[in-house]
């Protein structure tokens, strides 16, 4: 199980079953799904990966899985987990539109960030964002990501790989 993360105003623990309606309300948000993945999913398809979490993901500890609270609310979902094809961890994050706007996306991804350096021991976390999906990719230029290379797709389209890498002091490029 991963290990329960707290920021500023964020909350990220396992999920939890009565979790459900939630992760599939976000997941068959368009303007969150769009972005994840290969896009929008049948609400079957999502019931089934949130069924995996718990299955498959917590059942092998397979990777770090959250539910991202606010308030005690679910308003997203977040993961570091291991990528074959760039040879490291990539972070997701998705929030719900109610939360976007107010810099929790950045509080978000810095707390994955952080797990991923201080707790997992990596030196570099990728993040894979569609060009179009600029307020992730200013987000992340943000918290000091740079784009390392681009990837066709399947279907002829063009994914960004960006990477931040731990500074050789030990620490991430953002830290005080």
């Amino acid at each position: 199980m991963p290990p329960t993360l707290r920021t500023e105003r964020l909350l990220l623990e396992p999920y939890l079953s009565e979790d459900e309606e939630g992760f599939v309300a976000l997941f068959q948000d368009t303007r969150v799904s769009q972005w994840m993945g290969d896009g929008t999913a049948s609400e079957a398809a999502d019931r089934a990966l949130f069924g995996r979490i718990f299955t498959k993901v917590y059942a092998q500890d397979l990777f770090d899985v959250w539910a991202v609270r606010r308030n005690g609310l679910l308003v997203g979902h977040a993961e570091i987990k291991p990528n074959d094809v760039l040879g490291g961890h990539e972070i997701i994050y998705a929030l719900s539109p109610t939360a976007w706007g107010s810099g929790l996306g950045t509080e978000l991804a810095e707390a994955i960030v952080a797990h991923g350096f201080d707790t997992l021991g990596l030196t570099k976390v990728y993040a894979t964002v569609d060009p179009a999906n600029e307020a992730s990719l200013t987000l992340l230029d943000g918290i000091g990501f740079e784009h390392v290379q681009d990837m066709k797709e399947d279907d002829g389209s063009t994914t960004h790989v960006l990477a931040r890498r731990l500074t050789a002091s030990g620490k991430s490029p953002l830290a005080p």
